[in-house]
């Protein structure tokens, strides 16, 4: 699952273990258990890993990611986050991007419909059995799954 996240496994499990993230279809319950992660979930962890790349800080993206937990997909799917790089603005049609980059805010943007692209065209080019979750397995340590879901979730 991280790595169709684009992240590490090391970054999922402290993203988990603080609470940034979760897997909403089956929570870990301790060590060997199979996390389940939806569509939505994974599409947030890669909204996540996308604002750190611009050097947001953690905190600022946490304080964003709390305005965003009642999305659904399809309201994510209309959202462009746009950053001055401590605040993130949430933008949901054209008038309000024109409105933000007309006041001089906007610095940097993450188009989330993007994001669903690359995330629906990687999930669905993944090989039926991956080697990597019998090594997981092998070694005892927690794993991630992902679940299809569909878009309304």
């Amino acid at each position: 699952m991280a790595q169709i996240a684009g992240i590490t496994y090391r970054q999922l499990d402290y993203w988990t273990r603080t609470g940034l993230v979760s897997a909403s279809i089956t929570p870990a319950a301790g060590s060997g258990t199979r996390r389940l992660y939806s569509f939505r979930d994974i599409l947030i962890i890669k909204i996540i890993a996308s604002l750190l790349e611009t050097g947001l800080s953690l905190k600022a993206v946490r304080t964003s990611l709390n305005t965003l937990t009642d999305f659904g997909v399809d309201d994510l799917a209309a959202t462009t986050l746009f950053s001055d790089g401590t605040t993130i603005y949430h933008c949901h049609s054209s008038d309000e991007i024109i409105d933000l980059l007309a006041a001089g805010q906007g610095v940097f943007g993450v188009a989330v419909p993007g994001l669903i692209k690359d995330l629906t065209a990687t999930i669905t080019t993944l090989p039926t059995h991956n080697t990597a979750d019998t090594d997981a397995e092998a070694s005892g340590r927690e794993e991630a799954q992902v679940v299809p879901a569909t878009r309304s979730a």
